[in-house]
């Protein structure tokens, strides 16, 4: 049977100072004054349009991104919040996060968003390090990234993020670890970790710099996750890392195949319809200028059909590490668990995976050949 999962709500903003040369995302470089009044207008028509997906849930978590969200003004986002609560009630304590990047965040703006209902931030640092920031086309120096992180300690955030990437440009394993104590020194909560990747449709895609080899990202994976570990950070999901009780609650309830409305340039959302025991996926327009004069913000409506929801479902859930419970896959996918049955079963043959009474577990094995188990569910 297929229950309502918690439901989330994801908004994009899509401008940002410049584009960076690895960012494949949805991002558009700043030219001019931004129509944020215009853009969070058209936003809460999106929202209303979709408010027949909310079936009398309150909202467990928002999450604004981009792009960089922190170019718009504190006013607007507390607008855009009140916006939103206005139409689907809040739970209590609800986490609200807003992706910002040191190089557009003003010290007095950190008070002003926590004033606006903002609860977490997450702040683009990628590096402590000049030169690989100067690569990565990022527009903040170390310091003012240090700066970034004490200022949210501040001004009483709920928790905060940084947001770190490894295998960077001519990286060596010294600098790699560098980033990981210089990090842990400003103590946030919470620590997304990451190797950088070459995305089609980027500038390094088509001028690729040059990165460490296999055995020296390998080197500082497996040091790196050492090292977090020893400074009291639990790798909860493939690239996040949190303090006891810290984890986001945004991206738990994305991988756990909960629901999540999404509004924006090109948001994606994912909507469960329990009276019809349907899931759908939503994406709107993409373009800023298309999405501004639209009256329907919707581009693609699209069903995930029953014999693609284990794959869906797993390919998901697989990022955390935490067991996967048996009735939470019944629940989120409406299918019975003996449908796992036969892949579940190749791969506790491969080592990948330990089957229990009431939970599918990884092994070490499995958590590195994460698409060797996927592998089993795609014929």
């Amino acid at each position: 049977m297929l229950l309502l999962p918690p439901l989330s709500l994801y908004i994009h903003i899509p401008w940002c100072v410049q584009k960076c040369p690895y960012c494949d995302f949805n991002s558009h470089g700043q030219h001019g004054e931004l129509p944020q009044q215009e853009y969070i207008d058209a936003l809460l028509v999106d929202l209303a349009k979709d408010h027949q997906y909310v079936q009398g849930r309150k909202l467990h978590s928002i999450f604004i991104g981009g792009g960089t969200p922190s170019l718009f003004d504190a006013i607007q986002i507390q607008r855009l919040l009140e916006g939103v609560k206005a139409q689907i009630a809040f739970k209590d304590n609800i986490e609200i996060t807003m992706e910002a990047n040191p190089g557009t965040l003003e010290h007095d703006d950190f008070a002003a968003y926590r004033a606006a209902g903002v609860t977490r931030l997450s702040i683009g640092v990628q590096s402590f390090a000049s030169d690989k920031l100067n690569l990565l086309g990022r527009i903040h120096d170390k310091d003012e990234a240090k700066v970034a992180a004490k200022k949210a300690q501040q001004a009483n955030y709920n928790s905060f993020n940084l947001d770190l990437m490894h295998g960077l440009p001519n990286q060596s394993f010294a600098e790699a670890m560098h980033d990981i104590e210089t990090a842990a020194a400003l103590n946030p909560p919470h620590l997304s970790w990451y190797q950088l990747t070459i995305e089609p449709n980027t500038l390094f895609h088509s001028k690729p710099p040059q990165l460490p080899d296999d055995e020296a990202l390998w080197h500082i994976y497996e040091q790196g996750q050492q090292r977090l570990a020893q400074l009291g950070y639990e790798q909860y999901e493939i690239s996040a890392y949190a303090k006891p009780g810290y984890q986001c609650q945004h991206n738990l309830n994305y991988w756990q195949f909960g629901d999540y409305l999404g509004i924006g340039c090109g948001a994606h959302g994912k909507i469960t319809l329990e009276a019809e025991q349907r899931i759908w996926r939503t994406v709107k327009i993409k373009h800023p200028k298309g999405y501004l004069s639209a009256v329907d913000h919707l581009f693609d409506k699209s069903e995930v059909l029953n014999e693609d929801r284990p794959l869906e479902y797993l390919m998901n859930r697989l990022r955390l590490m935490s067991p996967i419970p048996k009735l939470e896959f019944e629940q989120r996918t409406g299918l019975h668990r003996s449908v796992l049955d036969k892949g579940m079963l190749l791969g506790e043959q491969k080592g990948l995976v330990v089957i229990g009474d009431e939970h599918w577990q990884l092994t070490p094995k499995g958590n590195m050949f994460v698409n060797e188990l996927l592998a089993q569910f795609c014929d």
